[in-house]
């Protein structure tokens, strides 16, 4: 436990209770293969009580698929639960690309992409948006000019990474055309800030699917919408990406395929049997799981690493 450091740990473990039909469930014995408990990291940025109602559901499932305790573990911020694979104290987690991306570049056996989820509509991806206030006459990315602009986290895909390289290719250097970029503290603070006055506009993220006026099918606002702490008729959406992969859910790439396989099959079960709770640990409506591997994104990669690159010669 003392190793997690940047972690704070939610005490929720999983009883081997589970519903009347999860029996049903594939299951393999972790025991088997060294594990005596399975480490279940999730990125920091939202309440961490929050993180632990939308996983109550879930753990009981995890613990019956692998015959052995499952753990939540909440980091701060995307670094902690970076950190906790790197380091080897966590044996799962589910990652923004461009986290999955960070990891990589800084060790390439460290993690393995698994499965990701396919949205509403058959998409392998999701969008970045930037809002504001409904009052407040931002209208696009011109009216920014010289305004606070809030950003998610440093190791967000669609908080950060994207918008920044993205409004430099439209002609807007964030790090010139705005008055002043901010770090929130995750989507949902950042959201918050925007609500708050705190920052003229921020971004987060969305399917791009469904109506507006719900936050869309899932994504960070669909959370809120859902949550009753945001009302979407108090703010706009002034830009939009382009599509961005969907993250990955990895694994520690020593973890046995067979295990992984097992896993992968259990998700499918879980979003069949039970959509409720896999729709609270998702933040929304998907269709199915999928199989993925690295390829899916050496895109996200190569800008992540372009942009370390830019940083270092800039200094």
């Amino acid at each position: 436990m003392k190793k997690l450091g940047l972690l704070s740990v939610i005490a929720v473990v999983a009883s081997f209770a589970t519903s009347a039909t999860a029996g049903e469930i594939p299951t393999i014995d972790a025991s088997k293969y060294g594990f005596k408990e399975f480490r279940m990291g999730l990125l920091g940025g939202e309440n961490t009580q929050d993180r632990q109602k939308q996983y109550e559901c879930f753990l009981p499932y995890m613990t019956k698929m692998f015959q052995v305790p499952a753990k939540i573990f909440v980091a701060k911020d995307y670094a902690g639960t970076m950190e906790g694979l790197l380091g080897k104290t966590l044996d799962y987690a589910w990652l923004g690309a461009a986290g999955y991306a960070g990891v990589y570049l800084r060790d390439k056996e460290a993690v393995r992409p698994v499965m990701t989820r396919r949205s509403v509509g058959g998409a392998l991806g999701y969008h970045s948006v930037l809002v504001a206030r409904a009052d407040s006459g931002i209208e696009n990315l011109d009216d920014l000019k010289g305004k606070v602009v809030g950003y998610a986290d440093p190791n967000s895909t669609s908080g950060f990474l994207i918008p920044s390289i993205e409004w430099k290719k439209q002609g807007y250097d964030p790090d010139t055309f705005f008055g002043k970029t901010v770090f929130s503290g995750g989507h949902e603070n950042n959201v918050l800030a925007v609500m708050n006055g705190d920052v003229v506009a921020g971004v987060t993220w969305v399917s791009g699917v469904g109506e507006w006026t719900e936050g869309y099918s899932h994504g960070n606002l669909r959370k809120m919408v859902d949550k009753g702490i945001l009302n979407m008729d108090d703010l706009k959406q002034v830009w939009m990406s382009k599509v961005i992969p969907n993250g990955p859910i990895v694994v520690r790439k020593d973890m046995p395929k067979e295990m992984s396989d097992v896993m992968f099959d259990a998700f499918q079960y879980v979003h069949k049997n039970d959509p409720n709770c896999m729709e609270g640990v998702v933040g929304g409506e998907i269709v199915e799981w999928v199989p993925i591997d690295h390829s899916h994104y050496e895109t996200i990669v190569a800008a992540r690493k372009a942009k370390i690159e830019a940083k270092k010669k800039s200094n």
